[in-house]
C-alpha cells in the first residue's frame, strides 16, 4: 500500500507515520489497548506533534479508518482480478485474491475497520461510522460486477448486488474473527473457500431457472 499523501524526501510526514503506526498497532492489539505513548514512540513523533494533527485519540481512530480505506482502495483498484473479461470470473477472482491475502501473522491480513468497529461500535459513533463507510464502500466496488453477473446468469429471488456484496464482507470479517479466536489463519481461508462455492452455486442455480 502506498502512503496517503504528504511526504518529504526523508520519508512520510508525522501525520502519515502516526496513521501507519495506528494501522499496525490497532490490528495487533485493539484500539483501547493502543496508547498515545505507544503510537508516538512507534511513529517517532512527540505528543505535541500528535495533538497538532489529531484533536484526540478518537479523531485518530476516524482518520485511521479513512486512511485504511484510501490505501486499500489503491491496492484493490490495481489488483489482477479486474483483468478478467467475464463479470462472474472477476467476482470469483476477487474472492481468490482475498484468499491469497490471508498469509502471515493474523494482524497482518485482518481488516483495521473490522477490528475497530467490533470494539468501538457502542462507544464511539464517529469511529463506527468511519468503519462502516470503509467496509460498505469497499463492498460497493463489487456491485457492478455482481449486477452484470446477475444479468447474464440470473440469480434466485431476493438477491441484490448490494446484499451479495455486503455478504462477501460479512464472510471475510467472520473469517478474520475465527482466525483470531482459534489463532489459526487457515480457518479464514476455509471461510473464503466456502464463499467461493456459494457464489458458484448461486449463479449456477440462477442460470438454471
Amino acid at each position: 500500500m502506498s502512503n496517503l499523501s504528504t511526504s518529504t524526501a526523508k520519508g512520510p510526514n508525522a501525520r502519515t507515520r502516526l496513521l501507519d503506526a495506528a494501522r499496525d498497532i490497532i490490528r495487533a492489539q485493539g484500539f483501547a489497548s493502543t496508547s498515545l505513548d505507544q503510537l508516538c514512540t512507534t511513529a517517532g513523533v512527540t505528543k505535541g506533534s500528535f495533538f497538532h494533527h489529531f484533536q484526540s485519540k478518537e479523531a485518530l481512530g476516524v482518520a485511521a479508518a479513512n486512511y485504511w480505506s484510501e490505501t486499500t482502495a489503491a491496492l484493490f483498484a490495481s489488483a489482477p482480478y479486474h483483468d478478467h473479461s467475464e463479470p462472474l470470473d472477476r467476482l470469483l477472482a476477487y474472492i481468490d485474491f482475498r484468499s491469497d491475502m490471508i498469509d502471515g501473522p493474523i494482524e497482518g491480513f485482518t481488516c483495521l475497520a473490522g477490528t475497530m468497529v467490533q470494539e468501538m461500535f457502542g462507544s464511539s459513533d464517529a469511529i463506527r461510522e468511519a468503519c462502516n463507510a470503509s467496509i460498505s464502500n469497499h463492498a460497493a466496488t463489487l456491485e457492478a460486477d455482481i449486477l452484470a453477473t446477475m444479468s447474464k446468469h440470473g440469480a434466485p429471488d431476493g438477491i441484490t448486488p448490494q446484499s451479495l456484496a455486503l455478504h462477501t464482507q460479512a464472510v471475510l470479517q467472520g473469517g478474520f474473527i475465527l482466525a483470531k479466536a482459534k489463532g489459526d489463519p487457515s480457518i479464514a481461508r476455509d471461510t473464503v473457500a466456502h464463499l467461493k462455492c456459494y457464489v458458484e452455486m448461486l449463479f449456477a442455480k440462477g442460470e438454471a431457472q
